[in-house]
């Protein structure tokens, strides 16, 4: 799905990804309106501009998220503001791309995107990656200056991390643990609290930290 307020730009796009062998079940031109034909054209992708003229790209990606939490999110945007990229990051995007990047670089970044896989501009991931690890740290200094303060998870729930860590779908952990598609989501949702994280992506980040993708 490709959500962008510039109709040019966003028929460019759809035409670019629908050349290159991808289907493209969605545009939209509104951030409201992408939410709410999320779960109906059921993307695995959406390519995501920041700035829209309803709402912001950070709020579009929670409520994607919201509706349909196994959605790969590719930010496309014309800015590289360090605070915009970092808190679309924060909100579940799997990746920030500039709008001035290449178009065999943009097919990769969807591909990757796709897979699970943080795809940045060249520039953006030092930036990304440092703020993570300022965040660990700071987590790592409330933990060891409170010991009670170590989330404790259930087995259920590290074995569902466990699957996260392995870039698997909420519907592909369900299947293989034969639960339902909504227990998964409130493991995970219960997992982030104990954890005081945000959304997958983080998730993601904290269990290839501490080797849960083994």
């Amino acid at each position: 799905m490709v959500v962008d307020d510039h109709p040019m730009w966003r028929e460019a796009v759809a035409r670019d990804l629908t050349e290159a062998g991808h289907r493209v079940v969605a545009s939209c031109g509104e951030g409201r309106q992408a939410i709410r034909v999320v779960d109906a054209a059921r993307p695995d992708v959406v390519v995501l501009d920041l700035q829209l003229p309803d709402i912001s790209g950070v709020e579009v990606i929670r409520g994607l998220l919201a509706a349909r939490p196994e959605v790969r999110v590719l930010m496309l945007s014309a800015s590289g503001e360090q605070q915009g990229v970092l808190d679309a990051v924060k909100a579940g995007a799997t990746g920030y791309l500039l709008k001035s990047a290449a178009l065999t670089e943009f097919l990769a970044a969807v591909r990757r995107t796709a897979k699970g896989e943080p795809v940045f501009t060249p520039g953006l991931a030092g930036l990304v990656l440092g703020e993570y690890r300022r965040l660990a740290a700071v987590r790592e200094r409330a933990v060891a200056g409170s010991p009670d303060a170590a989330p404790r998870l259930t087995d259920r729930e590290t074995e569902v991390l466990r699957l996260v860590a392995k870039g698997m779908s909420y519907k592909q952990i369900a299947e293989r643990l034969g639960l339902s598609h909504r227990t998964v989501q409130n493991h995970v949702q219960n997992t982030l609290g104990k954890l005081q994280l945000h959304n997958r992506v983080e998730l993601t980040r904290y269990a290839i930290e501490r080797g849960l993708d083994g």
